[in-house]
């Protein structure tokens, strides 16, 4: 099988493992909070709501990607993309079976960690892409990777609510709650532990580390790549780290109290049905990167693109908490699969054409870092305004925050079309 299928498939079932268990996660958060330290002492100081609860368990995910991803994107580029992302794999089999037998806000908290610092690799797999492709076909490529994540989401919800107390009698679930969500848990862990398996054998090396080490090339050192996005924040590079960090915030913070806002608006949602959320919005996401965006990109190219996507994803963000029912709400929400369909992949790919090649895993991991210390801080914030200011604030909030961030993207058609240039540039 050829580089590109392999890391699609290892793609698409690392994803349906975690599709299985992220519905869920505020639903068991729920049933686990009220009691135990942490609780204690987040509600001592204030903070003792659903709404930032929740977002705490996105942010130790957000937190421990956030330490990881400049580590693994550095790593990948010493010793090879491969390396790294087995251990991710491996980091996403302990974590499901935490959340299998979490009892306590504390365990939901380290599940959330381990799948983080495996979610560091992220950037090592959009690195793999790049070696693999040729510059034009990249935000392509980035896009059928996407797909495959999406169409991942797409089944994984479905797959979870199925096996939601799956093997405990209707007599122990009444006796402890908790058991219902066993299933999901040890599900998640088993696909994810068959998908080591199959990379294992199947996943090939994409980087010559060996060949670049040899060249005399030297890898910028993690935190001075990290440091120069913020020091030179006028440079390709960086710009378009900015609007991935910022946009990936704005989607993130969606996220945070999502199935929150629906239980408190729709009497229907419950974590019985709330999966399907997930599954409409990755299917349309699946399409589009699928069979629209290597079309699109080829059209309209990727800086022109991407600044489509973030007007279409500011729209939804918008008008989502103003739907008054749920099919006004679907289509409301599906301009946020369809503006990071436009957005992410585009973003991506320019900043693999920007930033020279045998420092691409170090920059992918450093565009992770900025999207990880955006997964901090947004759904912190969102949760928290969930709670004391309103359950619409956050939706208005992030669409304002991507328009404003919509002109960091101008003039992006210069550099992408003379990588050669900038990569110059952005080595001296």
């Amino acid at each position: 099988m050829g580089k590109l299928v392999v890391l699609l498939v290892t793609a698409f079932v690392d994803m349906l493992g975690g599709a299985i268990v992220f519905p869920l996660l505020p639903f068991l958060a729920k049933k686990v909070i009220g009691h135990g330290p942490l609780w204690s002492m987040l509600d001592s100081i204030g903070l003792g709501g659903e709404g930032f609860a929740v977002a705490l368990l996105f942010t130790m995910f957000s937190v421990a990607q956030l330490v990881s991803a400049p580590f693994w994107g550095r790593v990948s580029d010493r010793i090879g993309r491969r390396p790294a992302l087995m251990i991710g794999l491996g980091a996403s089999v302990l974590a499901y079976g935490v959340f299998a037998f979490a009892q306590s806000l504390e365990l939901l908290v380290l599940c959330r960690l381990v799948q983080g610092a495996g979610g560091g690799t992220v950037g090592v797999v959009q690195a793999y892409v790049a070696d693999a492709t040729k510059p034009e076909d990249r935000a392509k490529s980035l896009g059928w990777v996407s797909a495959a994540t999406n169409a991942g989401v797409a089944m994984g919800p479905a797959i979870g609510i199925w096996v939601l107390g799956f093997g405990v009698s209707a007599q122990a679930l009444a006796a402890e709650p908790l058991l219902k969500f066993r299933g999901p848990g040890l599900a998640a862990a088993l696909i994810a532990a068959i998908n080591m398996v199959f990379a294992w054998f199947f996943l090939k090396e994409s980087h010559d580390a060996a060949a670049a080490r040899a060249s005399g090339k030297t890898v910028t050192r993690s935190r001075d790549a990290t440091w120069r996005v913020i020091s030179h924040s006028g440079e390709p590079a960086s710009r378009l780290i900015w609007i991935y960090g910022i946009t990936m915030g704005a989607f993130m913070g969606m996220n945070t109290v999502l199935a929150l806002m629906l239980a408190s608006k729709f009497t229907t949602i419950s974590e019985n049905t709330f999966g399907f959320f997930f599954t409409y919005v990755a299917v349309i996401g699946v399409v589009v990167r699928a069979f629209f965006l290597g079309k699109l990109v080829a059209w309209l190219k990727e800086p022109r693109l991407s600044r489509i996507g973030m007007v279409m994803l500011a729209i939804g963000l918008f008008t989502m908490p103003l739907a008054p029912t749920i099919p006004l709400f679907a289509l409301c929400v599906a301009l946020v699969p369809l503006g990071t369909a436009f957005t992410f992949p585009c973003v991506t790919s320019m900043l693999s054409q920007v930033v020279p090649q045998h420092e691409r895993g170090l920059y992918m991991g450093v565009q992770q870092t900025f999207g990880g210390v955006a997964r901090v801080l947004a759904p912190l914030s969102v949760g928290y305004a969930y709670d004391h200011i309103g359950h619409t604030v956050p939706y208005f909030a992030a669409g304002l925050v991507v328009l404003f961030t919509i002109p960091l993207g101008f003039g992006m058609e210069n550099f992408v079309k003379q990588p050669y240039v900038v990569e110059a540039t952005s080595a001296a």
